[in-house]
């Protein structure tokens, strides 16, 4: 077998792959030099009929050029990526000259506002935030606050009940009609002193200008061993002074009955609506916002406390109800229709966060 001409070899392989034009073409110049079939792979199948030394000589120089050919290979691709990548950046080149597109900046929904100025409130005395699940047991919902089975307090909330869809009788669960269910796990759960604000999502069968189906509201619970009705009063008008921004928020406390609460109280605000404007503060009416009152025994009983050491006070509250007084919202069905127009209108800058050293309102 004649002598294999490895330089001419050489040559030929480092131009075709110098050559190609595009990845396409470099990889089928490799693999017609490099493949199982390819020239080097071919040459070195040639080696068996050369004499010892000259096959000794031709392979090692037959190594060289595979490894020349694998070097010159890596540096075309990548010149000529490098040539595909500026192509490309040449083609799609933004023009920088072009006005910004217009976008949508978001808003924070009223109730995320308000519920954030309650926490900020609330936490700033002391209180911290507990949460439950949406859907109760008859027991936390009801019994436990001191309204059985027959007892009337039950008329009073048009409770969703639910049914198991195994049809068994005993099934006893709701959507939970208020977030005192909260208030009797945590006491379940904790050894007093006790001191939280419960808001979250609640749910009755109602629906027109002031009611909607869900609705969310915030339930406060203080207990300890010398809580008093003064204690109640104080949290509320500090509570209510923040909140609506005005100082010596005017308060009254009206006699009313709630069977988790004894004594009971509904709160009202003083208010004016001269010209047919709501001021809040500067007042010749009085508004009811909120009810609240002393737990009662029972409560206390059914939660593992003993009403002969601990006392305290509970009250509750409307998110939207409040949020509909402080930012001049006439109807609460319009905070759950999805319209953007209203959530422009009446909704906060993003990350504004509710803090009492800056203010409430953004």
């Amino acid at each position: 077998m004649t002598a294999i001409d490895v330089e001419a070899l050489k040559s030929e392989l480092l131009e075709e792959v110098s050559s190609a034009a595009d990845l396409a073409a470099l990889d089928s110049a490799r693999v017609g030099a490099l493949g199982k079939k390819g020239k080097i792979t071919a040459a070195m199948k040639g080696l068996g009929g050369l004499s010892p030394e000259e096959r000794k000589t031709t392979g090692q120089a037959l190594n060289a050029v595979k490894d020349a050919v694998a070097e010159a290979i890596d540096a075309r691709k990548a010149d000529l990526e490098a040539a595909a990548l500026q192509q490309q950046l040449e083609s799609e080149r933004l023009d920088v000259s072009l006005p910004v597109r217009p976008e949508s900046r978001g808003k924070l929904h009223p109730i995320s506002q308000t519920m954030d100025e309650i926490v900020a409130i609330f936490g700033a005395m002391g209180l911290s935030v507990r949460e439950g699940p949406n859907i109760e047991d008859d027991f936390h919902n009801f019994t436990a606050l001191n309204i059985p089975a027959e007892h009337p307090a039950r008329q009073m909330m048009d409770t969703f009940y639910l049914q198991d869809e195994n049809g068994n009788p005993d099934f006893e669960k709701v959507l939970r009609t208020h977030t005192s269910p909260v208030q009797v796990r945590t006491m379940q759960s904790e050894e007093p002193p006790i001191r939280i604000i419960a808001p979250g999502r609640t749910y009755r069968s109602d629906y027109d200008a002031t009611h909607t189906p869900m609705f969310h509201q915030v339930e406060g619970l203080v207990i300890d061993k010398h809580i008093t009705f003064g204690h109640l009063k104080g949290c509320l008008q500090e509570f209510c002074d923040a909140y609506f921004e005005v100082e010596n928020v005017p308060l009254r406390f009206r006699p009313s009955y709630f069977p988790f609460t004894e004594p009971s109280a509904e709160v009202d605000i003083g208010c004016s609506r001269e010209g047919g404007e709501l001021k809040i503060g500067h007042y010749d009416d009085w508004l009811e916002i909120l009810g609240c009152g002393m737990v009662h025994p029972k409560v206390l009983q059914h939660c593992g406390i003993d009403p002969e050491e601990y006392q305290g006070f509970a009250f509750g509250m409307g998110i939207e109800r409040i949020a509909m007084l402080k930012y001049g919202i006439p109807d609460l069905r319009t905070f759950y229709e999805a319209d953007i127009r209203w959530l422009k209108h009446y909704g906060f800058v993003p990350l504004e966060v509710a803090s009492l050293e800056r203010g409430l309102t953004p």
